[in-house]
């Protein structure tokens, strides 16, 4: 399993990783998650994967090289779509081409075709969006009163952003958000583990201002660790005990 993360914030956007994938308690591998398509000052879109890893290489190869798509009747890949709209109807139809290779194969041998994709970024003059794509192909955009979108092992990670992630909150805080809902994941759940991928983009920039791999060494992740486990236990002390408690 995997977790990945994506804030669409006032300022820019902020993508974590996990690159973890279990096979099984004795096959457990690294492998990214986190693919990045960019020209300079043209383009930056991002991607995030969940589930088998076969099928979601697959799709991440077929956008990266191109294919012809049934909609346009032409090659395009993430490269040439005029916008991130057409870039989520694409990896769709990417997601569906897997499934018209290898759905029923998958199926013969007893394997879902599980795959979800966090799919972000902006090309030129168009606007900054997120959206997660599904195994069916359809999706769904993140929005100012629902700023966040994640894939994988998402429940662990989720309350944090409920209650503090927000349209307006900075790319700073947002990347700390990030970072604490990864690691109450990390925390819960043993198919998610590092190392984890970042990265972090500035509205209308013209490339991706943060790309970064993050370990058990990182200084900072381990002070993320540390004082959130700790602010945690502080704040449920500090409450005050119910009338009816034992004394």
């Amino acid at each position: 399993m995997t977790y990945c993360v994506g804030l669409l914030l006032q300022e820019g956007l902020v993508m974590l990783a996990d690159t973890r994938t279990n096979a099984g308690v004795d096959n457990i591998s690294t492998f990214r998650k986190l693919h990045l398509f960019e020209v300079p000052d043209d383009r930056t879109i991002c991607l995030a994967t969940a589930g088998n890893l076969a099928v979601t290489q697959a799709v991440v190869t077929l956008l990266s090289e191109g294919f012809e798509s049934e909609v346009s009747g032409t090659t395009e890949s993430l490269y040439t779509v005029p916008s991130m709209f057409r870039a989520a109807q694409l990896t769709g139809e990417a997601i569906r081409k897997v499934w018209h290779l290898d759905g029923e194969a998958l199926r013969q041998q007893s394997i879902g075709f599980e795959v979800s994709i966090l799919l972000d970024g902006q090309v030129r003059g168009r606007k900054l969006r997120l959206f997660i794509v599904y195994s069916a192909g359809n999706f769904i955009e993140a929005t100012e009163d629902t700023p966040f979108l994640q894939v994988g092992e998402h429940k662990y990670g989720k309350p944090i952003l409920d209650r503090a992630a927000r349209h307006d909150t900075g790319l700073a805080d947002g990347v700390k958000l990030a970072l604490i809902s990864m690691d109450s994941t990390l925390r819960s759940n043993l198919s998610v583990g590092l190392p984890m991928d970042l990265l972090v983009y500035r509205r209308d920039a013209p490339a991706a201002e943060i790309r970064r791999r993050i370990g058990e060494d990182d200084p900072y992740f381990r002070m993320i660790r540390t004082q959130w486990s700790t602010a945690l236990r502080e704040a449920y002390r500090a409450i005050p005990l119910p009338d009816w408690a034992p004394s």
